[in-house]
């Protein structure tokens, strides 16, 4: 479970509602035709700019990795991938058909070794396993990026049509005050339908594919060096090279 998303999501609309709260009642707020216009809008330019399978898929991958993924520390990756080449070198390839690991494309990496695959096979295969996976992100990413550009827009549409609809009744009082909420509700549902949801998701989407690529990059050549028999000690300081500064600190200060 993602915190930082649900928090962040649940204090921005906590605040947004003690504002309403504080100032008059939340019905004020509440306007069908301008969520119409915002949700249904946003959600249609949407699909005219991606397939409905891509738009489907891209909602499942993209709300999933954003509220549910777990972060995996590559510090972590590395000690995994040094202690199955130690392994490897006590017990030989077969050694790794009985180890835990948590990331798939590790597990599936160490049952290739264990199996007696070509090195160019497993590397191709885990590549694609990448690109694959890092496509989803990607398209996830792009999706919540155009939902959230679209939905301010349609929330200005919203307020045009408001605005045609008092001009075009200024001689019915009661027609004034509904054309009045839709001018302005539809730009509110916009901004903060974007600004809260799909916009942030979609920088935490983008954010997660860079660290997504660099981590299974790193699973690739770790794999790669188990499988061409190379010592622990070389696989560690070969994979160090993908962490920041100060994870490698920290990594030989541990060491």
């Amino acid at each position: 479970m993602d915190l930082a998303t649900i928090l962040g999501m649940l204090a921005g609309a906590g605040f947004i509602f003690l504002a309403i709260f504080m100032g008059g009642s939340i019905t004020q707020f509440i306007d069908p035709p301008s969520m119409m216009i915002v949700v249904g809008g946003g959600l249609a330019a949407t699909l005219i700019r991606f397939p409905l399978a891509g738009v489907v898929t891209a909602f499942g991958t993209g709300g999933k990795v954003a509220f549910t993924h777990k972060k995996v520390d590559p510090r972590e990756l590395i000690e995994q991938i040094a202690e199955m080449g130690d392994i490897v070198r006590k017990n030989g390839p077969l050694g790794l058909e009985n180890v835990e690991v948590d990331d798939a494309n590790l597990k599936k990496g160490a049952q290739y070794i264990a199996d007696g695959y070509d090195a160019g096979f497993i590397r191709e295969t885990m590549e694609l396993e990448r690109d694959q996976f890092t496509t989803r992100l990607s398209e996830g990413q792009r999706v919540f990026k155009s939902l959230g550009d679209a939905a301010p827009a349609f929330g200005m549409i919203g307020t045009l049509v408001g605005l045609v609809q008092m001009l075009a009744n200024m001689s019915d009082p009661a027609a004034i005050g509904p054309a009045m909420a839709i001018a302005l509700l539809t730009t509110l549902y916009g901004a903060v339908l974007a600004n809260l949801v799909c916009l942030p998701i979609s920088d935490k989407l983008t954010a997660k594919l860079a660290l997504e690529d660099i981590n299974q990059t790193l699973i690739i050549d770790g794999i790669m060096s188990i499988r061409d028999g190379k010592s622990p000690a070389l696989i560690k300081e070969m994979l160090t090279a993908y962490l920041p500064e100060k994870m490698r600190e920290s990594l030989d200060e541990a060491a």
